[in-house]
Order: structure tokens, then sequence, then C-alpha cells
């Protein structure tokens, strides 16, 4: 069997891309899982990163799988991706690996930003049961949408899947049920017009309160630069669920040609997400980048 160049480069960004998601994310939900457990408290930050790796890890798998048929199984792509039970698993961990984010989000903005409106003061002072129950409707959210989507059904042409002949002009393919799939994913907006706003919220007050900061005397040094750190990770965040979701509704118009360079790309960027966001979150925290510095051997114990 022949290999392309793209698509031997393809395997190789995507086998980097998981081994570093599983990592990253394995090691956020077995870290936090244990604090859960030793606390025996409701911790709600502890709970959203639990569910934020867990869910990371079966978009991961999902990806891998995806990238692993369509380079060396390229014909049993379309019959084992795009059958029912996958594709119901493929749209319920892309869509609650959005609104996980999106719920992460939302208590960052909750827990740092120094609003003082009465709504949202409301709102902090009762994060946990908002968060919690904000949980709950994510997953309810992201089992309405798979359970949708498979329902809705692939865009097909007679002969079978629209991946199956790439060569085709799309306008020649007869679709069907293209427009409603892609209404279906559209409800992923409402994820991210909410990680938008709280990103944007956030955004704000620190910066006001950085440059507060930086006005007074030299002893704030050390919390203006933790304020800095801080808009460089609410930044970094930002630009990878934008890139994520960009990404994602490209590759859910099938009209991207099937094994083509941008096929590849699109399966790149995506995979990205899942793996960069939770090394951001590791690095962002000096518990988190301790532990894992010690348990990768490239910082000895003192």
């Amino acid at each position: 069997m022949f290999f392309s160049f793209p698509a031997i480069l393809h395997m190789v960004i995507m086998t980097t891309e998981f081994l570093i998601g599983t990592t990253v994310n394995g090691f956020l939900t077995i870290v936090n899982g244990y604090d859960l457990a030793k606390s025996g408290k409701l911790l709600i930050l502890q709970i959203l990163l639990i569910c934020t790796g867990l869910s990371r890890l079966g978009l991961q798998m999902m990806l891998m799988t995806q990238s692993f048929f369509s380079v060396f199984f390229p014909f049993a792509y379309e019959e084992n991706i795009y059958g029912s039970n996958m594709m119901f698993i493929w749209m319920f961990f892309s869509s609650i690996g959005l609104w996980f984010a999106t719920c992460l989000s939302v208590f960052y903005c909750l827990k740092i930003s120094g609003i003082t409106k009465s709504w949202f003061l409301w709102l902090k002072f009762r994060i946990s049961k908002f968060i919690c129950w904000l949980l709950l409707g994510s997953l309810l959210a992201s089992l309405g949408t798979a359970t949708v989507s498979i329902e809705v059904g692939f865009p097909l042409i007679e002969d079978g899947y629209v991946l199956g002949n790439a060569n085709l002009n799309i306008s020649d393919r007869k679709l069907k049920r293209n427009n409603d799939l892609l209404l279906v994913n559209l409800a992923l907006l409402l994820p991210l017009a909410v990680f938008v706003k709280c990103t944007s919220m956030l955004f704000v007050s620190l910066y006001k309160h950085t440059c507060r900061m930086q006005g007074r005397s030299q002893m704030s040094n050390a919390r203006t630069e933790a304020h800095i750190n801080a808009l460089k990770t609410v930044t970094t965040f930002f630009c990878f669920f934008v890139t994520y979701f960009a990404a994602f509704m490209a590759n859910m118009t099938f009209r991207i040609p099937y094994r083509s360079h941008e096929f590849f790309v699109v399966k790149e960027v995506m995979a990205a997400y899942p793996a960069g966001h939770s090394v951001i979150i590791i690095l962002s925290n000096s518990k988190f980048k301790d532990l894992f510095r010690r348990m990768i051997c490239l910082k000895k114990e003192e």
C-alpha cells in the first residue's frame, strides 16, 4: 500500500498530539480525582477539570481513530467511522468538549472577575450550585445534539457517502439532509457565545486590574505579573477554543475533499485543541506544573 507524504506527516502530527493530549488530560483527571477523594468535599474546580479531562480524552481518541482509518484503511473509513454508533460518540465528545470548556470559562469569570453588578455577585455567591447545574445541562445538551445528529444522518449521494467520491464537483452531488446536519451543529454556537462573553469579561477585568496595579508601588510587581500571566492564559484559551470550533464546523460541511491536504490540516487543528488547552491549564497552575515536572522526571525530588 502506497502512503503519500501528507498522509505520513499527518499521522506523525496526530500521533504526537494524541500522546501529549492523553498524557496531560490523564494527568489532570488523576490528580484532581485524587484531590477530590482525599478532601471528601464538593470541590467545584476539581470536578470541572475532571469532566474536562475525561471529555478531551474521549475526543482525542475519536480523532486519532478517524485519522488512523483515513490513512491506513481509506476504503473502510466511511463504513467504520460514519456508522450510527461512531457518529453518536463523535458528536457527543465534540459537543461536550466545547460545553465543558465553556463551563470552565464561566467558573474562572465568576471567580476572578472584579465585576460588581448585582446579577454577577448573585451568581458568584452561588457558584457551586450554578456550575453543577451547568455541567448537568451540558451533558444533556451534548446527548441531545448527538442523538439528533444520527437521526438527521449524513450527506449522501445515490450510491453512497459523499466522501466516497471526492472527484465529483459538490454542485453535482445529490446531497440529502446536509443542511439539517449543519443546523444541528449550529446549536454549538451557544457555548461559543457564552465562552466568548465570559472570556471578554474576564479579559477586560484583568486588563483594568493590571493597569491599576502597574500604577502603584514596586511591591505590587508580583501581583501585576500574575495578572499579566492570567491575561496570556485567557488569550491562549480563546485562540484554542475558536480555532477548534472553526475547524469542526468546516469538517461538518463535508465539502473538504477526502484525504486532501485541507482534510488532514482540519483534523490536526482539531486535535491541537484538547491537547494544547490542557497543557496551558497545567502550565498556568504552579501546583500542577510542579507535579507534572516531577512525573516526567524533569525536576528531582528535594
